[in-house]
């Protein structure tokens, strides 16, 4: 199968439009859609069915879509490793809202400057989701809390750590003085989706901390702005890395309580080398720890 037409068909598949793949691939929609066609026909399956304006995978379409990442990443390492010591290309990386925000802007201004054919493919989301994205060959690696919630097959995969975080404890600025082990006044948790480490801490500590150990209601945002915000409010509390504190000019009026560390990694899959991926983690390490 052509790598150009599996490599279409991929984005197709991401962005559930020919529109929107058109726009990201700089090609007409005209030949998105022929190139679909004809991949089509060569592999003699329905790989989308079309709603519209909206390309929803049949079933043929996700499994061909697996060994599509697969082969694509394949490919991209195997250019990489032809030039060891010239790192370039592109690099698929996810990471944390939290560690987009306070710590790769340096790193990465870093390895630009350093190699600038090194094309960073940036993407945000929660570890869990992350590590599954490593796993299935979306993404060459990720910046993660460690360990994610829920994590299965650890074995497949390799990390390294790039830096501890300090946890804070949000809560009201008006919420009453409490021990290490005191009840809250709280019982509701603002967090990032399911698949969060620190929402998962968060659980944790709210569950023992409650006067008959039943978890937190959540309520779920999509931003640290929006869940300090809710934490202000009076509502509920929230796990807070203190870097994304740090980078706060006028912080909302919260309560900040000690909530111990909790270490982010790089993580990739078992044997996946690149040069690419080898500067960027250089430059990671390079930074404060």
């Amino acid at each position: 199968m052509d790598l150009t037409a599996l490599d279409i068909f991929r984005t197709v598949a991401e962005e559930g439009s020919v529109t929107r793949a058109a726009e990201r691939l700089g090609r007409a929609q005209s030949n998105v859609t022929t190139r679909v066609q004809q991949l089509e026909e060569q592999v003699g399956a329905t790989l989308f069915l079309r709603e519209g304006r909206r390309m929803a995978l049949t079933a043929e379409g996700e499994t061909l879509l697996g060994y599509a990442r697969r082969l694509l990443a394949l490919a991209d390492e195997a250019a990489q490793a032809l030039h060891p010591g010239r790192p370039g290309g592109r690099l698929r990386l996810g990471a944390m809202e939290s560690t987009a925000a306070a710590r790769l802007p340096g790193p990465l201004a870093a390895l630009h400057a350093q190699w600038p054919e090194v094309h960073i493919e940036l993407s945000t989301g929660a570890s869990r989701t992350l590590v599954d994205e490593v796993r299935m060959h979306a993404l060459d690696a990720a910046l993660v809390a460690w360990p994610p919630p829920g994590l299965e097959g650890a074995d497949a995969l390799e990390h390294v750590p790039v830096v501890t975080e300090t946890l804070r404890l949000a809560l009201p600025a008006a919420h009453p003085d409490v021990g290490e082990d005191g009840a809250l006044a709280v019982d509701r948790l603002a967090a990032f989706a399911p698949g969060c480490t620190y929402r998962r801490i968060g659980e944790e500590h709210l569950a023992r901390r409650s006067p008959d150990g039943s978890p937190p209601r959540v309520l779920e945002l999509a931003s640290y702005h929006a869940i300090l915000a809710c934490v202000a409010a009076g509502r509920c509390a929230a796990v807070v890395p203190q870097a994304v504190i740090d980078l706060m000019r006028d912080p909302p009026p919260v309560r900040l309580l000690p909530l111990g560390t909790c270490d982010t990694v790089l993580v990739q899959r078992r044997g996946y080398r690149s040069a690419a991926l080898d500067a960027l983690r250089d430059a990671l390490l390079a930074g404060p720890r």
